[in-house]
């Protein structure tokens, strides 16, 4: 399809098929995404592929651990969102929280079905491939809005081929399950992981669409 295509029909799909995706298509999906830009071209990103017997045990664990109570949190590589939330972002994640408890049949207040489904989060919402996106810990924010610019080209280079994905920094609540299957030194930060796969389009959460702001909204034009 054309990059607009692409870009207009990303989202991120939590249901997928088991349908493998080659190796081969990850490595095409991977080198296609590393025409991304970097500062002074020093491509910083890092990243585990994990599919087959690998991924099975990786998200047994995970999601083992996402379901005891009794296990103390993971203290956080990074702090995604702020500490004090405000309007508009506050009133947009309820929003995208509701509808897509929403498409689910799950009600305000039911935290046990809250809980079961943010651990899907842990299985790649069934997707055949997870991806996890790395930096040497010394790199700057540059590196970090490089890293952001390198996922976003995988994201439209995989729909460009007719996949989907979805990325995920629930991960990083168990960065230490991560590195220790996947071999990723303590010298790397874990950034965000990724689903990979073929949606699956009988999946009533993949039948809803998020909103956008228009651009006039977010843009302050002058001298057109």
């Amino acid at each position: 399809m054309s990059a607009v295509e692409a870009v207009r029909t990303r989202r991120s799909v939590r249901a997928f098929t088991r349908q493998p995706v080659p190796r081969e298509t990850v490595e095409f999906i991977l080198a296609l995404a590393a025409r991304a830009p970097s500062g002074s071209n020093i491509q910083p990103w890092k990243v585990y592929a994990v599919a087959g017997a690998a991924r099975a045990a990786l998200s047994a664990e995970l999601l083992a651990a996402h379901a005891d109570p009794a296990r103390p949190a993971e203290p956080p590589e990074y702090h995604y969102y702020p500490t004090a939330w405000r309007e508009p972002y506050l009133a947009r994640r309820r929003k995208v929280g509701w509808d897509l408890y929403g498409a689910l049949g799950i009600a305000k207040g039911d935290k046990a079905a809250m809980a079961r489904q943010h651990g899907r989060n842990y299985d790649f919402f069934g997707a055949p491939v997870g991806l996890f996106f790395t930096l040497d810990r010394d790199m700057e924010r540059g590196s970090w809005l490089d890293l952001g610019m390198f996922m976003q080209n995988v994201m439209i280079t995989a729909r460009g081929l007719g996949l989907d994905t979805c990325p995920q920094q629930a991960f990083c609540n168990h960065h230490r399950i991560v590195r220790r299957h996947l071999g990723i030194p303590d010298t790397e930060i874990l950034v965000s992981g990724m689903a990979l796969g073929q949606a699956d389009a009988d999946a009533p959460e993949n039948r809803f669409d998020t909103e956008r702001e228009p651009a006039d909204a977010f843009t302050r034009f002058s001298g057109f």
